[in-house]
């Protein structure tokens, strides 16, 4: 149970990561940070009982980086759930297809980029979506590092993250 995730948020309740149970209590007993979830159960020690922290929060603000996710083909699969962006199944392989083909001045950006089938890229070939009749499931977008941050929490984050990741 102590390889459990939990979710950190810098002093300012932004997420900035997920650790594992074991760092969250270390980072608790040390006093550098506070419970605010918990999940089921406790940790017992010989001396003390302490929940199983499932959110918890630093005492000193970090100051990071503005966080990017980079553009490549894993991102890009990750972003569209290994599903294709024009037909919604996700049989396998999946290829990265330009929206706007590179032969007509399209570019290697998160917003011309999707996730598509062998089938339906072949379909398209050459062209524009609308040039070949087919039509995107939904827009894409760049993502942002809490995306990152629940895809790590295999795309199911626990109940008591929701309100800190700004899912709803």
């Amino acid at each position: 149970m102590l390889k459990q995730s939990v979710l950190v948020l810098n002093q300012n309740y932004v997420p900035i990561s997920i650790c594992s149970a074991r760092k969250a209590v270390i980072l608790l007993l040390l006093d550098k940070a506070q419970m605010i979830e918990r999940y089921e159960g406790a940790i017992h020690s010989a001396r003390q009982t302490m929940p199983y922290p499932s959110v918890i929060r630093l005492n000193r603000y970090i100051r990071r980086p503005y966080q990017t996710v980079s553009l490549n083909r894993k991102n890009i699969v990750k972003r569209d759930r290994n599903r294709c962006q024009y037909c919604g199944k996700n049989h396998q392989p999946m290829t990265i297809d330009h929206i706007i083909p590179k032969s007509l001045g399209g570019r290697d950006t998160w917003e011309n980029l999707v996730c598509a089938c062998s089938r339906c890229n072949h379909k398209k070939g050459d062209r524009t979506p609308e040039q070949a009749g087919m039509k995107l499931l939904r827009k894409p977008t760049r993502p942002t590092h809490l995306f990152y941050l629940q895809y790590l929490a295999n795309g199911r984050p626990h109940p008591t993250w929701q309100d800190y990741l700004f899912l709803n």
